[in-house]
C-alpha cells in the first residue's frame, strides 16, 4: 500500500492558544501509522495563526476522514480543512 501526503490548515480557537501547544497535542493525538512531515504557521490576522501541517498516512479509504476527526477533537483546535492530498 502506498502512502499519501495530506496538508491541513488548522485554526485555534483564540489568540491566547498557543500555535506550538496544538503542534505538540496534534502530534501526540495522530495514531502511529500516522505522521507529521511539516507544520508550518499562517498568520492570519490580529495575531490569529493558522496551522499548515503536513502529514502523512497510508493510501487507504477513510483514513483523510479519521484524521481530520482526530484533529478536530484536540482541545483548541475551532476548526480542520482538507487543503491538498498528493501521493508520496
Amino acid at each position: 500500500m502506498g502512502k499519501i501526503v495530506a496538508t491541513f490548515k488548522i485554526f485555534p480557537e483564540d489568540i491566547v492558544i498557543s500555535p506550538d501547544e496544538i503542534k505538540e497535542k496534534i502530534k501526540k493525538a495522530l495514531p502511529e501509522n500516522v505522521s507529521v512531515h511539516r507544520i508550518d504557521e499562517d498568520p492570519i490576522a490580529f495575531g490569529l495563526v493558522a496551522l499548515l501541517v503536513h502529514i502523512i498516512m497510508p493510501d487507504a479509504g477513510g483514513v483523510i476522514n479519521e484524521v481530520e476527526e482526530i484533529i478536530k477533537n484536540v482541545k483548541g483546535v475551532s476548526q480542520v480543512e482538507s487543503q491538498l492530498v498528493r501521493r508520496v
